[in-house]
């Protein structure tokens, strides 16, 4: 669980989404999804806390790296996790230098710098 940065939001949970969901466009990059969780918990007659999947990217950043990693394309678009408990709205990513390690990627330091500098962007408008 060392590999993944988990911040906690000063907003509500609804709050943290929509801020989210503006600075991932104001980086740039594009919201690819946003996958409710609970509601699909929910529809299969589950239960789970507000759990919230961003999934964003921009094929700027992504696109160099999956041509000269191809199993990076495993970890893109990148994601970042949002969930409630106990009244604490959490944000949580693994950050692209993980990724790279795990994949073996060489050569891309400014692009991978840049990448967790989106990712500590967003966590920065809620955090």
């Amino acid at each position: 669980m060392s590999e993944v940065v988990v911040s906690t939001s000063r907003y509500a949970y609804a709050d943290t989404l929509e801020r989210l969901a503006k600075a991932v466009a104001d980086t740039g990059a594009t919201l690819f999804a946003k996958l409710d969780q609970a509601a699909a918990a929910h529809a299969a007659g589950l239960s789970l806390r507000p759990t919230t999947l961003f999934v964003f990217g921009n094929p700027k950043g992504g696109t160099p790296l999956m041509d000269a990693f191809p199993l990076v394309a495993l970890e893109l678009p990148l994601k970042l996790l949002v969930w409630e408990e106990n009244g604490i709205v959490s944000v949580a990513y693994i950050p692209m230098t993980i990724v790279a390690a795990r994949y073996g990627v060489t050569g891309k330091d400014a692009l991978l710098a840049a990448l967790n500098h989106t990712f500590e962007t967003l966590v920065g408008a809620v955090g």
